[in-house]
């Protein structure tokens, strides 16, 4: 049995040498293919066909490059002007013609690599596939820039408003695709993350165009209500920039412990909210005493009494 088994494999050994007359004849045929002159003829007509195949791939590419580039900057130029007309808000405008652009270029270059002939569903599959994997490495950043569309679309506020939302308050100074920028009242500047923002709370204060300015005054009570409240109302009539209807509206708020609490209210544009309020503040504190009115501070009365 062991015989048997060492006859094979010799037999195999045997197989695998080739005598040197063998290899040698081998060779001379391959040479002498090599030197046909049919055989050289294929080899140079095949390679000139591919050469020249390519070479006019290779130009048609280039001209779908720059006329593909040419049309979408008419593309993107006409979208601006369009935008630009109906007002659309700058950062929206901003984010539109990007997207425009990239995926136009992203188009082009498609049609460029079917045009090569590449295979184009690999190429969307590779930028898939590298897709999800910079998706799921930057989930939280995906985040805000699937806010920051949001707010670019349903745009809640714009560019110049002044808001107030989580804890934060300032005028907007730009809607960015990640992060919204405000400037606070003492130039403080303040990034708060879309995804944050578009899921909480907005107060926007420069949606209307008018807003209504109020002030309340604690005098003491003995003080004639009357002249105090003519003495307010001319000071606001005076200021000017209370708005004529609705009328300014002064009343007694509450009977306070130790104050009668007088409220004023007048509706003002939005612009000049601050100023009036601020002008009007001081001067109810410059000049509602020369009319009598007493600023009262808490205060408490002990009664003592003596037992006899």
């Amino acid at each position: 049995m062991l015989n048997i088994f060492l006859q094979s494999d010799a037999e195999k050994l045997e197989s695998l040498i080739v005598p040197d007359s063998v290899q040698k004849a081998r060779f001379a045929e391959a040479v002498r293919t090599l030197a046909d002159e049919d055989f050289v003829k294929n080899i140079w007509s095949e390679m000139a066909n591919w050469l020249v195949w390519t070479g006019i791939k290779f130009l048609i590419s280039l001209a779908i490059f720059y006329v593909g580039r040419w049309l979408l900057r008419k593309l993107v130029t006409l979208a601006d002007t369009i935008m630009t007309r109906r007002g659309v808000e700058v950062s929206l405008h901003s984010f539109l013609l990007t997207a425009i652009k990239v995926l136009g270029y992203v188009f082009i270059t498609l049609i460029i690599v079917s045009t090569l002939g590449f295979n184009s569903s690999s190429f969307i599959a590779v930028l898939a596939s590298m897709g999800l994997a910079i998706g799921m490495a930057l989930s939280g950043t995906l985040q805000n820039f699937a806010g920051g569309i949001m707010l670019l679309v349903l745009r809640p506020y714009r560019v110049g408003d002044y808001i107030e939302s989580q804890d934060v308050s300032g005028t907007v100074v730009s809607i960015n695709l990640f992060n919204t920028v405000l400037h606070t009242t003492d130039k403080k500047t303040i990034y708060v993350p879309n995804n944050a923002i578009s899921t909480s709370v907005i107060n926007n204060f420069s949606t209307s165009k008018v807003r209504r300015c109020s002030w309340k005054v604690s005098v003491s009570y003995g003080d004639d209500y009357d002249v105090i409240r003519a003495a307010m109302l001319d000071i606001i009539e005076r200021d000017g920039r209370a708005l004529p209807s609705p009328e300014p509206y002064v009343r007694i708020d509450a009977l306070a412990d130790s104050a009668v609490v007088i409220e004023a209210r007048v509706w003002v544009l939005n612009s000049d909210y601050w100023a009036m309020y601020d002008a009007v503040t001081e001067a109810f504190y410059k000049e509602l005493p020369k009319h009598g009115a007493n600023f009262p501070f808490p205060q408490l009365d002990v009664h003592i009494s003596k037992d006899n």
